[in-house]
């Protein structure tokens, strides 16, 4: 059996964590538009050109509103279709179109009076053609996604497995004179590789003496420059998201000094971290350490949850004031920037939190 297959029992676990939020908010549907979310709910995934929308009643019965053709792969109970091509040509108007079938089958449903949906992305098309009233589900959503499952987690390890092959061909090819875009395809091509399919998702970080960005057409890396490759591949809509930083030629002392703080912070989070731990206090605390250092700054965030979406809860960020729980997969990316270490560097590993602390799961070298 593929272990990357649609995990039946566990979409409808998840569809019965989403029913026991309805019932405490007395909700006799949801409905939901966004990919992730429908991808979460049911697991079934669609390219980001198509829009399915699904829902879910009270008694527990789920409704897949999809393309022509789809076939019923995930934990679904009701499928129905719409054109989301005529002659093979994409329609413009899918979200009509989806929101038509969805109105239509609604009305064999039982009546309902209050109806979750996403405040955010739930138009009009849908919210016109309902009379209940509407409440917004959305954050319990985000909420319920971040206690990822097994099956999610195996599509994560999978796309850090993608970072790893990645990272392995970097150290084989950057030295002086290499472009970023041959740096980019090379990184490109191993993760694929890794997957034995093509990518749903890439990112972030491939330039050279620089903090990030994509790679710039022609430029190429200098000797003693930092190459800082911040790497989020996505394998089947699951991301990953960790740094290395290696140095193109042999790394100077400045530059070894700040990699001493940096990797400082790694040893702080996986002795602190656990149930219960205060995620802002976390940014704060290795704010402290990297503020210690004879050289750079470390003045942007410190990592963040992933899943189904690069960035989400928890946040390890001032500007939110998150609680660590079993079960969330985060980053942790210290960084430290000054003119003398060529730009600078950001490290980054990605942690699962257990009940007792937390498990690394990028298990593979940080040197320069």
């Amino acid at each position: 059996m593929n272990p990357y297959e649609i995990d039946l029992a566990a979409c409808r676990g998840r569809q019965r964590r989403l029913l026991e939020v309805m019932h405490e908010r007395r909700l006799d549907a949801v409905i939901v538009t966004q990919q992730e979310h429908i991808q979460w709910l049911t697991g079934q995934r669609f390219a980001w050109l198509f829009s399915p929308v699904a829902a879910m009643h009270a008694d527990g019965r789920v409704l897949l509103v999809a393309p022509a053709k789809t076939e019923p792969l995930g934990a679904i109970d009701d499928l129905r279709h719409f054109d989301a091509k005529w002659h093979s040509t994409l329609r413009n108007d899918q979200r009509a179109e989806s929101s038509r079938v969805l109105l239509d089958a609604l009305k064999t449903w039982p009546a309902v009076q209050h109806i979750g949906c996403e405040f955010s992305s739930f138009g009009p098309h849908l919210a016109n053609g309902i009379e209940a009233q509407l409440h917004d589900v959305e954050p319990a959503l985000y909420r319920l996604r971040r206690r990822k499952d097994a099956d999610e987690l195996a599509m994560i390890r999978k796309a850090i497995a993608g970072t790893e092959r990645m990272y392995a061909r970097a150290r084989e090819i950057i030295r002086p004179g290499v472009t970023e875009l041959e740096v980019f395809n090379e990184l490109q091509s191993a993760a694929v590789a890794e997957f034995d399919e093509p990518l749903t998702g890439t990112g972030n970080d491939y330039q050279c003496g620089s903090r990030g960005g994509p790679p710039r057409a022609g430029r190429k890396a200098l000797a003693g420059e930092l190459y800082i490759l911040d790497l989020g591949p996505a394998f089947r809509g699951y991301f990953a998201d960790n740094a290395r930083t290696i140095a193109v030629t042999e790394a100077s002392d400045a530059q070894r000094t700040a990699w001493g703080y940096i990797t400082q912070v790694f040893d702080h989070v996986e002795r602190e971290v656990r149930p219960g731990k205060n995620a802002r206090e976390l940014f704060q605390e290795a704010q402290t350490i990297l503020d210690q250092a004879p050289v750079g700054v470390f003045n942007h965030h410190l990592g963040h949850g992933i899943g189904l979406f690069p960035h989400e809860a928890p946040h390890l960020n001032p500007h939110w004031d998150d609680t660590f729980e079993a079960g969330d997969v985060f980053t942790a990316e210290p960084g430290l920037y000054a003119d003398e270490l060529r730009a600078g560097m950001r490290i980054e590993n990605d942690y699962l939190v257990t009940e007792n602390g937390v498990e690394r799961l990028t298990d593979f070298s940080l040197e320069l």
